[in-house]
C-alpha cells in the first residue's frame, strides 16, 4: 500500500497539479452557481480527476473512475440517455477493477507512470470496423427503447466501450478515441441541459474531459514514439553485439 501510494504522488509536474485544480474548482464552482445536485457535482469531480490520472498513468485514475462511473449511472438513466446508463454500471464500474489489476503490473519504477505504446495498424483498422457495425446495431436497440438520441448515444456508447479496452492495454490510440466520444458527448449533454435539465456538471465535466484529452494525446503519442525508439535502440544494440 506505501508502495502505491507513493507511485501515486511521484512524478507530478507543475501544469499538471494546477491542472487538476483548475479543472476541479471550475466545475464546483459553476456547478453551485448553477445549483447543480450534490450527486452531478461529486459525479463530476472524480471523473475529472480520473481521466487526468489516466492521463498521468496513474493507478489512482481506477479508482476515481469507479465512483464515477456508478454516479455518473444515475444520472444518465434520470435523463434517459440509456446507453450511458448501461456503459457506466455494466461496463465501466466492473472495467475500472480490471484496469486497475493490469496497470499495476506495468507501472515503470523509473517514472512511477504506466508504460505507454503504440497498437498495430491491424489493431486499429479492426477497432474502427467494430465502432461503425456496433454503432448501427446498437442504436437500433436503443432507438427500440425510447432512448433519447439513440445513434449518438450508440456512437459514445461503442466508442467508450472500445477506448477502455484500449486504455488498459495502454496504448497512446486511447485518446484519439476519447476526442472523439468527448465531442459528441458535449453535444448530447448540451441538448438535455437546453431542454431545462439542471445537468450543468456533467457537461462541464465532458467539456473538460475534451480538453485534457487533447493535452493527454500529445503526451501519451510523445512518450510512446519515445519508449519505441528506446526499445529500438536497444534491439540495436544486441544485435551489434
Amino acid at each position: 500500500m506505501k508502495t502505491i501510494l507513493k507511485q501515486e504522488l511521484t512524478g507530478w509536474k507543475l501544469w499538471e497539479i494546477t491542472w487538476i485544480f483548475l479543472a476541479c474548482a471550475v466545475i464546483i464552482g459553476l456547478s453551485i452557481y448553477w445549483q447543480d445536485s450534490i450527486l452531478g457535482i461529486i459525479s463530476a469531480t472524480s471523473g475529472v480527476i480520473c481521466v487526468i490520472c489516466t492521463g498521468k498513468g496513474k493507478l489512482s485514475a481506477y479508482l476515481f473512475g469507479l465512483v464515477n462511473s456508478i454516479l455518473y449511472a444515475i444520472i444518465a438513466y434520470q435523463a434517459a440517455y440509456y446507453g450511458e446508463t448501461m456503459l457506466n454500471a455494466l461496463y465501466y464500474a466492473p472495467m475500472q477493477i480490471v484496469g486497475f489489476c493490469v496497470w499495476k503490473k506495468h507501472m515503470n519504477a523509473e517514472t512511477a507512470e504506466v508504460n505507454k505504446r503504440h497498437m498495430t495498424k491491424k489493431k486499429r483498422i479492426c477497432y474502427v470496423l467494430c465502432i461503425a457495425v456496433f454503432t448501427l446495431l446498437y442504436g437500433l436497440v436503443l432507438k427500440l427503447l425510447g432512448g433519447a438520441m439513440p445513434y449518438v448515444d450508440s456512437f459514445t456508447t461503442t466508442c467508450s466501450v472500445i477506448a477502455m479496452i484500449v486504455s488498459i492495454g495502454m496504448y497512446a490510440e486511447q485518446w484519439w478515441i476519447w476526442i472523439c466520444v468527448d465531442i459528441f458527448t458535449i453535444y448530447l449533454w448540451s441538448c438535455d441541459f437546453m431542454a431545462g435539465n439542471d445537468n450543468i456538471a456533467t457537461l462541464l465535466m465532458w467539456i473538460v474531459y475534451l480538453g485534457n484529452a487533447i493535452i493527454m494525446c500529445i503526451k501519451w503519442e510523445t512518450e510512446a514514439m519515445h519508449n519505441e525508439k528506446k526499445l529500438e535502440q536497444k534491439a540495436g544494440n544486441g544485435s551489434a553485439i
